[in-house]
């Protein structure tokens, strides 16, 4: 997986972008599950399910490490041709994508025509 993330375009539509939002969506299947799935021994879920809040924060924290946000912050303009993870809307989108869904098959960012 990394190789091909090093390989081809560059930027906001690259394979090291479509990477980082491919691991934003797993990581919202994880979430879905964790907090779904019971624990063989004790019956329990992972985690307690995740009220809105919870999933605000976590929306919030993939906004917030948006390339678009940090270069803006840094910067005060964005270049997307420079980006490596991804914007804040992307970010949120694939993590929502993720979560809603549970599905990781939803995750495969390199056959998306419009990463968001």
């Amino acid at each position: 997986m990394l190789g091909r993330a090093q390989q081809g375009a560059q930027g906001a539509g690259g394979n090291g972008v479509r990477t980082e939002l491919q691991a934003d969506c797993y990581a919202g299947v994880w979430a879905y599950y964790a907090s779904t799935v019971k624990q063989q021994s004790t019956g329990v879920p992972y985690l307690q399910p995740l009220s809105d809040k919870d999933i605000q924060d976590a929306l919030s924290a993939a906004a917030s490490v948006g390339d678009d946000r940090i270069q803006q912050q840094v910067n005060g303009r964005t270049n997307p041709e420079t980006w490596t993870h991804g914007s804040s809307t992307q970010r949120q989108k694939w993590f929502t994508v993720g979560y809603q869904t549970g599905d990781p098959n939803k995750c495969d960012t390199f056959k998306a025509a419009d990463l968001g």
